[in-house]
């Protein structure tokens, strides 16, 4: 088994979990280079928010989107953009990622920014 397919089976059980209690999912998904975000709907059909730091507004605060840096600022904006769709609360799916790093700064950065998970 592979890194990548280690990562998907770690990631099924909570995904799985989270679809039963049919909750808003902010998912995360980390690359060397960039930190994407997404809340999901309830039924885990419709993406309500994201952010990301491909995108070209972001590019311009940060030097480089695969810091702990970039993952606060992505934390802070998913928050921001979650909020303004009416979600105050999600579940977090780390997407089998450790709860380390960039993806906790990412989670910190939604939670002082008033997100609840």
């Amino acid at each position: 088994m592979n890194k990548k397919l280690a990562r998907l089976r770690r990631a099924r059980k909570t995904r799985a979990k989270i679809a039963e209690l049919k909750v808003v999912r902010l998912c995360v998904h980390r690359t060397n280079c960039h930190i994407y975000a997404q809340v999901y709907s309830g039924c885990g059909t419709k993406v309500l928010a994201a952010a990301s730091t491909v995108e070209a507004e972001v590019r311009k605060q940060i030097s480089n989107g695969g810091n702990v840096e970039a993952a606060k600022l992505i934390g802070k904006l998913i928050a921001e953009r979650a909020k303004a769709q009416g979600v105050a609360e999600v579940a977090f799916d780390r997407s089998g990622f450790k709860y380390h790093g960039r993806v906790k700064a990412l989670a910190d950065a939604a939670r002082e920014s008033g997100l609840k998970f």
